[in-house]
This record gives structure tokens, sequence and C-alpha cells, in this order.
């Protein structure tokens, strides 16, 4: 992680296009096991115009087996900047607000919690910290994307 202050982004959409790599760490705090993931994001259009797609490819690593991961995000622009994420099928998942250039969130999932924030440490980077907890889950998982080609 190359940056620790924040940078306020009028437009999150905007600021996002285009496309990012990825390197995101996981842990697993009730087994002591950890992962890492390592790739690519892409943020585009979609197809129907209707909103952005959050595309990741890569490589996640877990436990010593190495295997072909990826998600797909979509976010809904808002006219003030901010923006809607949902799930690739249209479940909510949680709002994104990065004007100020630090966003936190919330997202019940089942009986487990995930509490995400969201930093924006330069033009060209912007990390996430997930902290899972629940009855089934104790997790951590930290990521750092910065802008293809820097």
């Amino acid at each position: 992680m190359t940056g620790t202050g924040r940078h306020p982004v009028p437009d999150v959409v905007a600021y996002l296009a285009g496309a990012w790599s990825v390197t995101r760490t996981l842990d697993d705090l009730t087994t002591g096991q950890s992962g890492a993931f390592h790739g690519t994001a892409r943020f585009h259009a979609s197809d129907d115009g209707t909103c952005v797609l959050h595309t990741e490819d890569g490589e996640l690593t877990w436990d010593a087996a190495a295997n072909r991961a990826g998600r797909t995000l979509r976010l809904l622009p808002r006219p003030d900047g901010t923006a809607e994420v949902t799930f690739a099928d249209g479940r909510p998942f949680h709002d994104l607000d990065l004007r100020t250039g630090r966003w936190t969130v919330r997202h019940p999932c089942s009986r487990d919690r995930y509490d995400g924030t969201f930093t924006v440490v330069s033009p060209d980077e912007w990390h996430v910290l997930w902290r899972t907890t629940g009855p089934t889950k104790d997790h951590v998982q930290r990521s750092v994307y910065q802008r293809a080609g820097n």
C-alpha cells in the first residue's frame, strides 16, 4: 500500500472507469488460514447501458491451491456522484460515496455482517477493507486497486 491519505472523488463512476490491478489478502481469523488474490478489475458500461459493471478476474491462492477466481458487481450511478452497488443478479449490496475520499458500509448477509471501508489514496489507487463477523465467519479481506499502466 503506497498511500495513506484521502483523495476526494466527486464522481465515483468517472473515477473508477477503466482497468485496475488488484492485490487482495484474505485471512480466516478462526482457522488461521490465509490466501491471496491477484488479478484485474475493469469498470465498464454494461451492454444495455443501464449500469457500470465491475468485473474482476484473477487467481486465488488458498490453502496451497491456486484457482481462477472472479466476480461481477453492478454500479448504478446517481446524479450526485455516488452509486448504488448491487450483486450481478441485482440484489442490493451497498451504497458507494467517495466524495470525501473515504466511505464505510455495512452489509448483512444471512447471520453474518460485512463491514467495509473504502479509501481513495490517490488518483490512481484505492483500498478496501472488509471485516466479516458472525456465527459462520471471522474474516479480514484487504484489497489494493492500482490503475493499470501505473
